[in-house]
């Protein structure tokens, strides 16, 4: 692959939304590439600073249009695809205000995926596994408008106490308001 074929592909797939890649989706972006090729192209657009290789084996295009407040969760949610992913823990609660420490460069994660932590340019990732069933997961968050889901307050919090995490910064007035 050479850098300008590079900045044409990337830029196109910029256009889409698509700025966060695996290594299987850059196959098909430079499918012409041997793996060896790819590989070898891959550290040399990383040494370029076209490519950020920001968590092993997943890339974001530089120069997209698209970086901002919710990179962190785009990467999370490739790390994880596939699998039900939603914030919640310390996260969550933090965006509700019933935890007054707010967690900066942290992301808490639920994932039905494997649990792990993927420290990026764009901040830590922690990822918790679940074994709630679907079903509870879908009815208990909800869309607001960016890559990953919100789980509700109540959820956020008996996610927590589920996974043995410190309780003792949460205002349980505020969590329990409005329900």
């Amino acid at each position: 692959m050479n850098q300008t074929a590079a900045i044409q592909r990337f830029a196109a797939c910029d256009k889409e939304g698509r700025y966060i890649f695996t290594y299987r989706d850059l196959t098909k972006v430079f499918p012409e590439d041997s793996p060896r090729a790819l590989q070898a192209g891959l550290k040399r657009l990383v040494q370029q600073g076209l490519l950020m290789n920001v968590a092993k084996g997943i890339y974001l295009y530089a120069f997209s249009q698209h970086k901002g407040s919710n990179t962190l969760e785009q990467i999370a949610k490739t790390i994880r695809r596939g699998e039900y992913n939603y914030i919640s823990l310390e996260s969550a609660l933090s965006e509700y205000g019933a935890i007054s420490q707010i967690p900066i460069d942290r992301l808490t994660v639920m994932t039905t995926g494997r649990k792990g932590e993927y420290n990026t340019p764009f901040g830590t990732i922690e990822f918790t596994h679940t074994k709630r069933p679907v079903v509870d997961i879908i009815n208990n968050r909800f869309d607001v408008g960016r890559p990953l889901k919100l789980a509700n307050k109540v959820a956020a919090y008996r996610d927590l106490k589920r996974v043995g995490r410190n309780t003792h910064l949460v205002e349980e007035q505020v969590v329990y308001e409005n329900h």
